[in-house]
């Protein structure tokens, strides 16, 4: 099988050709059909996320088709069409899985981080993290980015709150479809982009959202809750300026740069400043449900797999509409 693997930090991808994988105990070979380009994969090949599998083959964002099963595994079938996520695997021993909180597992495989993902034509994943995938969700390239900013931007909307004006800062992947959600929930929807991009923020504006402006605008009204998806820790006190009493920001990022010191009247009135780590099975299941409901429909570019370096560096300056995704 062809594969783009990483085999040191800080260098360009490289087109291999590897073994087919054999499925062990409770895991499935897929087909990949389709895998998305997220931000946490930069920060991967960038060093900034410590101690990644190499050599590493990337992609967390994997839709695919089960061609093989492991021993034991009885939950899914030979040709089904399934999804895989960030989360590879929970130990279901530590104190954070028995309480139900998976996503902090003090042992976690991670999918493209700690074991090799979906930038390749077959991969091995964890039949319990494999999701079947329903009809309404759009074709193949189209479903990838629900994988991870669709999962990542449900858990942060939950957490978020019930507030009526939410402000989105970062308007990509994640950005693009929690805001749908957010409008099939009856939210009023403010989207931060970078300074200038209007391109993006006519995006937002088409895609309903009540206002746009660059992350250095204050928003029209008082924000009940804010999140945060790009990665810039100068945007936490913004936010924090930009939320009612009471307000609460939400971090949606895996890493963020040094958030810069501020006053404490801007935190003061019980706002609230939280981070959300990783997902768990129950946001996958609980937001691909919703999905189609909502109507959320992704805006993907794609790319064949020996071009995942460009599609990286597309994403890195900013030129993407959307999510970018691998077709292998």
């Amino acid at each position: 099988m062809r594969a783009m693997v990483l085999n040191r930090l800080g260098g360009p991808l490289e087109l291999v050709e590897l073994a087919d994988p054999s499925p062990g105990a409770g895991e499935v070979r897929l087909k990949v059909l389709a895998c998305g380009v997220c931000r946490t994969d930069l920060h991967i090949l960038d060093g900034e996320l410590p101690a990644p599998k190499l050599p590493l083959t990337p992609g967390h964002e994997i839709v695919g088709e089960v061609e093989a099963l492991g021993p034991g595994v009885t939950r899914l079938q030979l040709g089904q069409k399934v999804g895989v996520g960030w989360l590879g695997r929970a130990c279901h021993r530590c104190p954070y899985c028995l309480s139900g909180r998976e996503n902090l597992c003090d042992r976690p495989l991670f999918t493209g981080y700690t074991r090799d993902g979906g930038y390749a034509e077959r991969v091995v994943v964890d039949a319990d993290y494999a999701y079947p995938l329903a009809t309404g969700l759009g074709g193949d390239a189209a479903m990838a980015p629900l994988l991870c900013a669709g999962l990542i931007g449900w858990r942060s909307l939950v957490i978020a709150g019930p507030g009526q004006a939410l402000g989105l800062y970062g308007f990509g992947a994640a950005g693009h479809i929690v805001l749908q959600a957010a409008l099939w929930q009856g939210r009023r929807v403010h989207a931060f982009t970078r300074p200038g991009d209007v391109a993006s923020q006519q995006f937002a504006l088409s895609l309903g959202a009540a206002w746009a402006g660059g992350s250095d605008q204050p928003p029209p009204e008082p924000l009940d809750a804010a999140i945060i998806y790009a990665p810039v820790g100068e945007l936490v006190p913004r936010a924090l300026e930009a939320v009612k009493k009471g307000g609460r920001v939400v971090c949606a990022g895996i890493h963020m740069s040094d958030i810069p010191s501020f006053p404490y009247r801007i935190l003061w009135e019980e706002r609230q400043l939280v981070s959300v780590a990783n997902l768990t099975r129950q946001d996958a299941l609980e937001f691909l449900a919703v999905a189609p409901l909502a109507g959320v429909r992704t805006n993907v570019t794609t790319y064949p797999l020996e071009h995942a370096n460009q599609a990286l560096a597309d994403l890195r300056a900013g030129r993407l509409q959307g999510a970018a995704v691998l077709v292998p």
